[in-house]
């Protein structure tokens, strides 16, 4: 059954201003998954796009368009208070538009998305689009944070052109993150609890830090992912206090995200399902 016209226009709004950017065939691998075409989608965004002021923008690039909220597209999505989580003021304009590879990246992100969904892992409504936690080093800023399914949250960072010293450094800031020190002063029934344990952990004190999942995704002029992905765990030390989990968009695309695709840091070569990913100590 094809979603009313009025509710397809608020999924597709909703879905914009969670993910930055999508294609109308993403949008409908999310929210119609079942439709043969993108029709219904591109109708949705075609009256978005003539609201006034339009509350969508668009780019166009080798015969395909990008998706992205205007202002008052964020503001729209933000006052219908069915968001999971507030939206910051950044549109997608300057990603859709980018020509130095942010664009693929915000793509691939919303490939990723879309995986989890489709195997049940994350509902597409529970993903945070680069928000920034602080470390002694400076803010972290994740390409993304994701609520799972199982009710644990996980980190995600999709590569395809950082250097494998920035890889390496990115995951010394997660580790500062974890070990960042409580700031607040606790009380008589509970000690002071550290950012990632306030934001993440919830009122359990005993579950551990998320989960660090990195996606290796295609980039011309780079070596394939799968190698890209080898030579990342040939230089990661294992830090047995956050699970690194890895793998490749394509190999996540294909089988599902549920399934075992996910090679765990100084934990061999094997794969793994990320329900059976070693925790944290």
């Amino acid at each position: 059954m094809v979603k009313a016209g009025a509710d397809l226009r608020g999924e597709v709004l909703l879905t914009l201003a969670q993910l930055r950017l999508a294609t109308p065939r993403q949008l409908k691998a999310l929210l119609l998954p079942h439709q043969q075409d993108t029709d219904h989608v591109r109708r949705a965004l075609r009256n978005l796009l003539a609201e006034s002021p339009a509350l969508v923008g668009r780019t166009h690039r080798a015969q395909q368009s990008y998706w992205y909220c205007t202002p008052a597209g964020l503001a729209e999505a933000a006052a219908s208070g069915e968001l999971a989580s507030p939206v910051g003021r950044t549109t997608g304009k300057r990603i859709a538009a980018s020509k130095t590879g942010l664009r693929e990246h915000g793509l691939a992100l919303v490939d990723t998305v879309i995986a989890f969904h489709h195997a049940g892992v994350a509902d597409h409504a529970d993903w945070r689009v680069e928000v920034a936690r602080p470390t002694p080093a400076g803010n972290l800023v994740p390409d993304a944070v994701v609520l799972l399914a199982d009710g644990s949250s996980a980190f995600v960072e999709i590569d395809r052109t950082m250097s494998y010293a920035r890889l390496l450094a990115k995951l010394e800031r997660y580790d500062a993150y974890r070990n960042a020190p409580a700031s607040g002063r606790g009380n008589a029934a509970r000690p002071p609890r550290s950012h990632w344990q306030e934001t993440y952990a919830g009122p359990d004190l005993e579950r551990p830090f998320p989960l660090l999942l990195f996606v290796f995704a295609p980039a011309p002029r780079r070596a394939a992912p799968e190698t890209r992905e080898a030579a990342f765990h040939d230089r990661a030390r294992p830090n047995w206090r956050i699970t690194v989990a890895t793998t490749t968009l394509h190999r996540l695309t294909r089988d599902g995200a549920d399934r075992p695709v996910w090679r765990i840091a100084g934990h061999g070569e094997a794969r793994r399902t990320l329900a059976a990913a070693p925790r944290p100590r």
